[in-house]
């Protein structure tokens, strides 16, 4: 059940579709195989914009393997498990390619740090968001810094505290992590079919300094968000999320 990544290039438009049986979740081999994804496409001349998307008709992504989760033992094992969205979010910064997300349904934790770190963002009214961490007694410490980045540190504030309720997709508008919300996937579609193929025709240079200027400022987080990873996967292991994740064990 390790899930699949497929990536299809046609006229400059690489569209990279990730699936996984579990609500599109990501243990760790799915998430390097995406990380490996965008830094070959990074470095593909024939590739102006990637359009990153989930399989199905429900959830877009509900985080990390939370089987993965379960079986940790110990700190290194927990950073570890952390640096996993870590790697993906600063890949996701680092490619040289505009990346423009696709979310037809749910998303939560390490799938809201996904949308963040897109540079666009479709949506349709069924992509509710939610961030759970800190009811399991850790918290959303690595993605933290993309969804501030994106929607500011309220959003982050109310996603974070208020970690039982979902977050309606037109609210995720509000606060800029979605760009666009569309009734259903049908217009949607329409819409990320207008715009990529808009993208595509332009000079790739200057959608490369253009991605440059958007993360500005985030040059740290190669250091940062491996810090934060540590701060998970020591917190994991505390008493509170023991006692929390032992109510999941089967």
């Amino acid at each position: 059940m390790v899930g699949s990544i497929f990536t299809h290039i046609d006229h400059f438009v690489a569209t990279v579709t990730f699936s996984h049986p579990k609500s599109n979740s990501f243990p760790a081999e799915l998430l390097q195989k995406l990380i490996d994804t965008f830094d070959q496409l990074s470095l593909n001349d024939q590739v102006k914009i990637i359009l990153l998307q989930s399989e199905g008709d429900k959830a877009f992504c509900a985080g990390a393997s939370f089987d993965e989760l379960l079986q940790i033992d110990n700190e290194t094992k927990g950073k570890r498990f952390f640096s996993g969205f870590a790697d993906l979010i600063n890949a996701m910064r680092k490619c040289s390619k505009l990346i423009v997300g696709r979310a037809q349904g749910k998303a939560v934790g390490g799938g809201v740090g996904i949308l963040a770190a897109c540079d666009y963002c479709f949506a349709t009214e069924a992509s509710d968001i939610k961030l759970s961490e800190l009811s399991i007694g850790i918290g959303p410490f690595v993605i933290a810094p993309a969804i501030e980045r994106k929607m500011g540190i309220f959003a982050l504030s109310d996603l974070s505290l208020d970690a039982k309720s979902w977050k309606t997709a037109y609210w995720a508008q509000k606060y800029g992590l979605f760009n666009r919300v569309f009734e259903n996937k049908r217009d949607m579609d329409e819409g990320i079919d207008i715009l990529v193929h808009q993208l595509s025709q332009y000079n790739p240079e200057s959608l490369k300094e253009m991605k440059k200027i958007f993360w500005q400022g985030t040059e740290h987080w190669d250091t940062l968000l491996i810090e934060r990873a540590e701060i998970s996967g020591k917190l994991v292991l505390s008493d509170f999320t023991k006692n929390a994740l032992s109510k999941f064990r089967s």
